[in-house]
């Protein structure tokens, strides 16, 4: 079964976001959302290295608690991570706008990070992608910047959790001004390289002779045509080289792969 929030990869990705899909996303949740109205910020408590590595967790689910334990997962490079488009084991108990089902009403984001001192301060491309990632959400579905709370927040009895740890006066505010077209844009992904090829950046969906280019380095069918197992062969390319998994071929993946025989 396909779930509801399919809308997320493209709302993010038109936020101007990096966006990596989880396979098997749109069918992952524990049944379907209700009315979407807000958003619940967490933090994984994880280990201090590496860009994502609790989001096996996050799909899985702990001993103690099923997967999916999130819809999103937030890398410390700033890379979303779709991880279900279906209702999530995120909130518990808890209050928030007077909306008491968390699970079913609010998105869950949950971001890479400790939670203590040693990953403190966060990485400024990660919060800015939290704070634009949360505004797009909310623009979507028409609400305000205070729609959006913090797990330790919403989470009731009050002191049963502490996530996450920075303050969240402070992260409204920038929501309600990247709401407010006040906030100054993000740095996108280049069109066109910048050196002296200056080939495109391609993605899902496009045609031609560089695709054809891409999918023989990659060890693909060379159909010219830039679809999902192709694009799965990029996000796998770029794993192997600590590169953002978001399947788009720009001037950092094609360098990549001019490495390539």
């Amino acid at each position: 079964m396909t779930y509801s929030l399919i809308w997320l990869p493209q709302v993010l990705r038109d936020a101007g976001l990096k966006v990596a899909l989880v396979p098997g996303w749109e069918t992952r949740g524990r049944a379907e959302m209700g009315e979407v109205l807000g958003v619940i910020c967490h933090h994984t408590a994880g280990e201090r290295h590496g860009n994502m590595p609790t989001l096996q967790l996050l799909v899985d689910g702990r001993s103690d608690l099923a997967g999916p334990l999130a819809q999103l997962g937030l890398g410390r490079d700033g890379t979303f991570y779709v991880i279900a488009a279906g209702r999530c084991n995120h909130a518990g108990a808890g209050i928030w706008m007077d909306v008491t089902n968390g699970n079913s009403n609010f998105i869950g984001i949950e971001a890479e990070n400790t939670g203590g001192a040693d990953d403190f301060p966060w990485p400024a491309v990660q919060l800015d992608a939290y704070r634009r990632g949360v505004a797009a959400i909310l623009k979507f579905v028409g609400k305000p910047a205070l729609a959006c709370a913090a797990h330790r927040e919403y989470a009731r009895p009050a002191g049963r959790k502490h996530d996450p740890v920075f303050n969240m006066d402070d992260f409204r505010t920038a929501v309600g001004a990247i709401l407010a077209g006040t906030a100054p844009p993000p740095v996108l992904i280049p069109a066109i390289e910048p050196a002296a090829s200056r080939r495109p950046t391609i993605r899902r969906g496009d045609h031609g002779e560089l695709i054809t280019e891409v999918q023989r380095k990659l060890g693909v069918e060379t159909t010219g045509t830039f679809g999902p197992k192709t694009e799965a062969a990029v996000r796998e390319f770029q794993r192997t080289r600590g590169m953002v998994p978001d399947g788009i071929v720009g001037p950092k993946t094609w360098a990549a792969l001019d490495l390539v025989p």
